[in-house]
């Protein structure tokens, strides 16, 4: 989907209800605007109904500062003409109240955005607005002098957050990386240290490139390659929306009986993705004309080196990568469950997939389908994409659980005794 190509109302309209049905605002807090080429302002209205927006409530502010439309303009309108004003290169401005960043400022503290790799790049940095009341001209000139600085981000003391951008769905992305960032911040300190990513490893992602391949013209699509796409399609929007990756992250491919394999393009909204979208991998090409994942040849490694394995799944559920960003370990041997479609869970260093795709590939086996990796992501394999997503939620909930009996007390792990009678219930190989 082309963002540029809808109106500044369907814009505002799509972006509100993907925040309210994520659960990052609620029905009657919030507020997005747009900035349009013609210096006015469409912006979310006041009191109406965030679930149920349409583009009919949306208000244009013009220039002089008369209004059109059927409502109000938000009461926040002060502080969104107050950035424009000072920010010529924003053109989209979000506020919304979204639980974890609401947390931080309410603490007053800024969330790091050091956790992950793809959290600095997407939100550069952060600052922190001083209180004023909501709607006043005040609160437009704190949230502004931030934005002055040069910040796209800025958390409101005991309010929310306030992001800028060239348009609104990269204020989106933003918005939602950051949500997701400082929700896994207070997610991993139930378990542990938050360990931010070394200066020296971080720089190491500001040189990753694409691949170069060559490209190949497919002549025929086989009914298998199709049915594929869509399967991954059905898997990439649950994903999204079970929150296990966000729009722009989490990479899944499927391989085809000839060797070839399907996978995620690069900067696709993971929310949209369509079953043309798919670029398909064959003897070290990609098809023409699409960019895929750079994680691509990190998926051909674990093909070659795994000839069962069917599926290969890159994501960031959560609660397991709570435990990506601390030292704490993670034992999937809580209930049967877990053991049998989980079994070993190794954690290994920061940035392997990029740097050395073919030794991580190895690292794969019956014994260790899932494999964690140190501040990036979580790599979770089976011989099918049904199975490979079951191991993916059966991770996630098990991380989840874990981290909830901390609250309880020490977790009792299933005994070797008994962890060999599974492994003789289930036929499970050695």
């Amino acid at each position: 989907m082309n963002f540029a190509y809808l109106h500044p109302a369907d814009q505002l309209v799509m972006i509100m209800q993907r925040i309210y049905e994520r659960g990052m605002t609620t029905t009657s807090g919030g507020n997005l605007s747009i900035l349009d080429d013609d210096g006015n302002i469409w912006i979310t209205p006041a009191g109406i109904d965030k679930g149920t927006l349409s583009r009919a409530d949306i208000i244009c502010v013009k220039k002089d500062g008369t209004c059109e439309g059927i409502h109000k303009p938000s009461s926040e309108l002060p502080f969104h003409a107050s950035i424009y004003k000072r920010r010529p290169d924003i053109r989209a401005v979000l506020h919304a109240h979204p639980p974890a960043l609401v947390a931080f400022s309410i603490a007053r503290k800024l969330p790091d955005v050091d956790l992950l790799s793809s959290v600095r790049k997407t939100c550069g940095e952060l600052s922190m607005a001083t209180y004023a009341v909501p709607g006043s001209n005040q609160l437009g000139e704190n949230i502004a002098h931030e934005f002055e600085k040069g910040i796209n981000i800025v958390l409101l003391e005991n309010h929310g957050v306030c992001i800028g951008a060239q348009d609104l769905f990269a204020a989106f992305m933003a918005f939602e990386t950051l949500e997701y960032s400082a929700s896994l911040e207070i997610v991993a300190n139930k378990i542990g240290t938050p360990n931010p990513i070394p200066a020296e490893e971080f720089a190491i992602t500001q040189t990753r490139n694409h691949l170069l391949m060559d490209d190949f013209i497919p002549k025929t699509h086989s009914t298998e390659e199709c049915a594929a796409r869509r399967d991954m399609i059905t898997f990439i929007h649950r994903s999204y929306r079970q929150g296990l990756f966000n729009a722009t992250h989490g990479t899944y491919s499927v391989k085809l009986a000839d060797g070839s394999f399907l996978i995620t393009p690069f900067g696709f909204d993971r929310a949209y993705l369509q079953e043309e979208d798919l670029v398909r991998i064959k003897a070290g090409m990609k098809e023409q004309g699409k960019i895929p994942s750079r994680a691509v040849k990190f998926h051909e490694a674990i093909y070659q080196e795994n000839p069962e394995i069917g599926a290969i799944l890159i994501a960031h559920p959560l609660h397991m990568m709570a435990f990506a960003v601390t030292d704490a370990d993670f034992d999937p041997r809580t209930i049967p469950e877990s053991y049998i479609f989980l079994r070993e869970v190794r954690k290994e260093p920061f940035e392997e997939i990029y740097t050395y795709p073919a030794a991580a590939a190895k690292k794969f086996n019956r014994h260790t389908p899932v494999i964690l990796y140190k501040n990036d992501c979580v790599a979770v394999t089976g011989e099918t994409l049904l199975q490979a997503f079951d191991r993916l939620e059966v991770a996630e909930a098990t991380a989840n659980s874990i981290i909830a009996s901390s609250d309880l007390g020490p977790v009792v792990h299933i005994t070797a005794q008994e962890i060999d009678e599974l492994k003789e219930a289930f036929h499970l190989k050695d």
